[in-house]
């Protein structure tokens, strides 16, 4: 059931600098289970000599590294993502939370984990693209962790969680394999054929043809997790949502352009919140839309300039 949950998560390095650092994470990432490694626009050489000196039997976690330009990117095909911060994060609002806390929330959905510059981190916009933000306890004498070993201490959280879930899930099945042992063994074979061959078990259940749709729907990821939505939104859904939303609040002059960046990052926080799912996203892009197709149909007040004089005039960007 849970041997390709880490499958399911690609570690994501915003702009590298360091070929040791990218060399010592592919290792690390080998040693607990986990082959997708994203380079967000890489500072160094992954696959030159120093890489793939720390890397040692890892070196096809380099080359099969996905680079891209931009962190939006990285994310594309993911439903969750955790962000790594070094800092207190006291200019933001989201709460910060130990790694065996939030980490096993991963296992769950194809998700993405994020690290920063190893000189500066994730900068608060960066941060923002992920739903929720882990910062590993440390030592006040020296708070600030290498890239690699950060990776690898959340790497082994990962992994240690998939062998707890692997082992209860071992245990389950070993107890409904004694339950079904003692129950067969108080049901005579004649009396399960007699009920196997009966008219009842020749009539198809209705609901079998809505589970086998269902289990079409399922992903390879879903199918070995039962307890992943069906409808979670990927991340890239609401990054077109987001793209959409400024764009309309600019054009209404609830934005305005010298403010537009720290009042999107509210809204990617309150939409963070909520786990939105597919139709959620659906549903506000269309009313995003036909709040455009409204704005170009009715007239608008000669005065005001307010859609049909309703809407008061914001210049306050409050």
């Amino acid at each position: 059931m849970l041997e390709t949950a880490l499958a399911n998560i690609r570690i994501v390095l915003v702009e590298p600098a360091g070929p040791l650092n990218v060399g010592s994470v592919a290792r690390v990432m080998k040693n607990m289970g986990l082959h997708q490694l994203v380079l967000v626009n890489p500072q160094c050489d992954y696959l030159g000599e120093e890489a793939r000196l720390m890397a040692v039997r890892a070196a096809d976690i380099l080359q099969t590294a996905q680079v891209v330009e931009s962190l939006p990117a990285a994310l594309v095909g993911s439903v969750r993502a955790i962000a790594t911060t070094g800092d207190d994060c006291r200019s933001l609002p989201t709460q910060l939370e130990q790694p065996a806390d939030a980490l096993p929330w991963l296992l769950e959905a194809p998700s993405a984990l994020i690290f920063g510059r190893e000189d500066c981190g994730l900068t608060n916009a960066e941060l923002n693209r992920a739903q929720r933000l882990i910062r590993i306890p440390s030592s006040e004498a020296y708070t600030s962790l290498n890239l690699a070993q950060a990776v690898a201490i959340c790497c082994y959280e990962l992994y240690r969680e998939e062998g707890r879930r692997k082992r209860e899930e071992g245990r389950r099945k070993r107890e409904e394999g004694r339950g079904k042992e003692e129950e067969d063994a108080s049901f005579p074979d004649s009396a399960w054929e007699r009920i196997s061959r009966g008219p009842a078990s020749s009539i198809p259940d209705a609901t079998d043809n809505l589970s086998t749709c269902y289990q079409e729907q399922l992903t390879a990821s879903q199918r070995k997790n039962p307890s992943i939505s069906l409808t979670s939104a990927p991340l890239e859904n609401l990054e077109g949502y987001y793209q959409q939303l400024e764009t309309l609040l600019l054009k209404i002059g609830y934005l305005q352009p010298h403010t537009a960046a720290s009042r999107m990052e509210k809204f990617r926080r309150l939409y963070n919140r909520a786990y939105l799912t597919i139709d959620e996203v659906a549903m506000l892009r269309g009313v995003l839309r036909q709040t455009e197709w409204a704005m170009k149909t009715y007239p608008r007040d000669t005065v005001s300039d307010t859609l049909d004089g309703a809407l008061p005039e914001n210049q306050t960007d409050s």
